[in-house]
């Protein structure tokens, strides 16, 4: 039954402008949510996949938000080439970075990608041409061929939507792919797998940069989406919170980082509507949820 549950939320997500829910605020918070279950995603696709936890993971969906931004500064809006820039810078990022980190493994491994990842922060907060420390602001939303569809809150919510979907559908036939399944052998026993005559190295390195790329294409939306673009987005809390939103939708499963990205929204929304205080309820909250939920909100993995 869970392998529909992505396909509902979907099907639930494009309903949604039609139910009653076309403001403002409820288009922010749905664009939001898919924003972070693509970012999400891909760091599933590496977990599930390569078995490759990061604590940096949030750097690549900075890299692709500030190739919007320094793009933008230089005049340069066209999604014909914003978009590709993005995905390939953070791809590139992810492909330099990797070829490092991926020669580690377990706690060695999480370590390097926060280095990484903070590395990156600090990076983007010295930019003072784009910012600094403050941020900077996005003269208009993404072009397409020289119209600003993306300026309509219904088209820009389509895109995220039709994004999301498209990646999930390609994160998942990568892993069912030959591809996948030696992926993912590596993920159980690399020195099996190489002795049957496959590289763990690159096929982990094509994974991370392929994750990249995806986290790139949540960068590129996010950008577009607050119209701002700041260090924050790359800081090792983001990294957290994605990782979290996999383990709360069930590690190992693509769907479940989907459903974990937007259970999370919801819920911080819902509790931070209540009390300023929110942060003292939800921790809690996202504890006994790992306690309690051993799979996570999938329920299995797989």
């Amino acid at each position: 039954m869970m392998r529909w549950s992505p396909a509902l939320l979907l099907a639930l997500l494009a309903a949604a402008p039609w139910l009653g829910f076309s403001g403002s605020y409820e288009f922010t918070l749905m664009a939001r949510a898919m924003v972070l279950a693509l970012a999400a995603l891909s760091l599933g696709f590496l977990v599930s996949g390569a078995g490759l936890v990061s604590l940096g993971h949030a750097a690549m969906l900075g890299v692709g938000a500030y190739a919007v931004a320094i793009l933008d500064a230089h005049g340069v809006t066209e999604a014909l080439l914003v978009l590709p820039a993005a995905v390939a810078a953070a791809a590139l990022f992810a492909l330099l970075t990797g070829a490092i980190a991926i020669r580690t493994s377990g706690v060695h491994f999480i370590m390097i990608t926060l280095a990484f990842g903070q590395m990156a922060f600090f990076t983007a907060s010295s930019l003072a041409a784009y910012g600094g420390d403050d941020g900077y602001t996005l003269y208009a939303r993404t072009e397409i061929a020289g119209h600003r569809l993306l300026e309509s809150r219904l088209t820009f919510h389509y895109l995220c939507l039709a994004l999301l979907a498209g990646a999930w559908l390609l994160l998942r036939a990568i892993l069912a792919s030959r591809f996948g399944r030696v992926l993912r052998a590596t993920r159980e026993n690399a020195q099996r797998a190489e002795a049957m005559g496959f590289a763990p190295y690159a096929y982990r390195l094509a994974a991370y940069a392929i994750a990249g790329a995806v986290a790139g294409l949540a960068g590129f939306l996010m950008a577009n989406a607050t119209e701002f673009v700041a260090p924050s987005a790359i800081a090792w809390q983001r990294s957290g919170e994605l990782l979290f939103m996999v383990i709360l939708g069930g590690v190992g499963s693509l769907p479940g980082a989907i459903l974990g990205a937007a259970a999370f929204v919801v819920a911080e929304e819902q509790l931070a509507a209540l009390t300023e205080h929110w942060r003292l309820i939800f921790g809690p909250l996202l504890i006994l949820a790992v306690i309690f939920l051993p799979h996570g909100l999938a329920g299995r993995r797989g």
